[in-house]
């Protein structure tokens, strides 16, 4: 990453390295900013220096038994990780097992996706036998697009960002709904290793981060975590998820995920159901949220639905305040509709429309008022 590719950076967006400036923002994201600048390793390299004592891929071995040494070895992985973050060791200076937690966690996936469960809707899809979840994804990794995204949020600039196929929500309103719903098989067919090679193609050229999203990326869970196995490059992996996961697959991402960009879309269950056709959306989100607190650095995204201020946005923003004070929240207006909005008005006279500008204050001064920080990262 040299002089050019700054420059470039720079002309293309210069709240991307001002951002930097602002303490509160380079606190909030000390982790990412260490793994960024190539001062601390990306966590799927700690996962990958992590033993475990057993072959997880052998057929012998029950997903019972596989989780059980993936907590075992989740033990080990904190303490090589504190390790590290207090810089008491290097990460060069642990050993390379022959088989680590990443190799338990890509063997855990693979079960978890055939019948299916990588995500709440729990669909039991048989996708090892070809047969697609709700999803619209089966056995193979779908890739629609991959490039240096300049449109993120400025500490994320430039973004290495992957658009997977296939979403296992249906919102009414997708943005992205040609790969998400109309066409999500009709990306590229990618292995783990091809994945690999993007995501190092994507770093080496001034990525700051692999942004993997779509479409979703959880349905893409078992492909993503395979191809962790062959990527040696130091990159921050980031998660940008609707955050519906199940919590299996959850405990599978916190130890190879660097910083999360979830949406947080509704609040009430009913919204949820209506324009995005999933249920206990609430429960669901609010505890995947609060696990990947735990686990990393985080900002969240709030989209301003016209006519939903009340019921979603002071909602998701009280709870944020309440459970996830130390991150930082990017309140968005891009809302516009589209997808079965626009073909069905009748349907949805709600969101028939973008915010006002009324609505979008009104979303602003809710966050002031509760200390949330969101200005530094819009």
């Amino acid at each position: 990453m040299g002089l050019e590719w700054f420059i470039k950076l720079v002309h293309a967006r210069p709240d991307a390295v001002i951002v930097w400036d602002d303490l509160e923002v380079r606190e909030r994201l000390s982790w990412y900013y260490s793994v960024m600048r190539n001062s601390k390793p990306a966590k799927f390299l700690i996962a990958k220096r992590t033993p475990i004592d057993e072959n997880p891929y052998g057929e012998g071995l029950t997903i019972e038994e596989l989780w059980r040494i993936h907590d075992e070895a989740v033990v080990e992985f904190k303490k090589i990780l504190n390790e590290v973050r207090n810089s008491s060791i290097s990460i060069e200076s642990v050993a390379k097992p022959v088989y680590s937690l990443l190799d338990v966690k890509i063997a855990i996936a693979y079960k978890l996706y055939s019948p299916c469960r990588l995500c709440e809707r729990r669909c039991g899809a048989l996708r090892a036998s070809g047969k697609p979840g709700v999803c619209f994804v089966d056995r193979e990794c779908i890739v629609h697009t991959y490039f240096h995204h300049m449109g993120e949020e400025a500490p994320l600039v430039p973004s290495g960002t992957i658009f997977y196929g296939g979403c296992n929500f249906k919102c009414a309103f997708c943005q992205n709904y040609d790969i998400s719903q109309v066409s999500p098989r009709s990306g590229e067919r990618v292995t783990p290793e091809r994945l690999a090679r993007i995501q190092e193609s994507l770093r080496k050229t001034g990525a700051r981060n692999i942004n993997h999203v779509g479409g979703e990326p959880t349905p893409h869970l078992p492909f993503i975590l395979e191809s962790l196995k062959y990527l040696e490059a130091n990159t921050p992996q980031l998660w940008n998820s609707n955050m519906y996961m199940s919590l299996e697959s959850m405990k599978l991402l916190v130890d190879v995920i660097d910083i999360w960009l979830p949406d947080f879309k509704y609040g009430s269950n009913e919204c949820a159901w209506r324009l995005s056709r999933v249920r206990n959306y609430w429960e669901v989100v609010t505890r995947n949220h609060k696990l990947a607190y735990e686990n990393g650095d985080m900002i969240i995204r709030h989209l301003v639905l016209p006519n939903h201020v009340e019921c979603c946005t002071r909602r998701v923003l009280e709870w944020i305040a309440g459970n996830t004070p130390k991150i930082l929240v990017n309140i968005m207006e891009q809302y516009r509709p589209e997808h079965l909005v626009t073909k069905y008005p009748e349907k949805y006279p709600d969101i028939n429309r973008r915010p006002s500008r009324d609505e979008m204050r009104r979303a602003y001064e809710i966050a002031e008022g509760l200390g949330i920080v969101f200005k530094p990262v819009s």
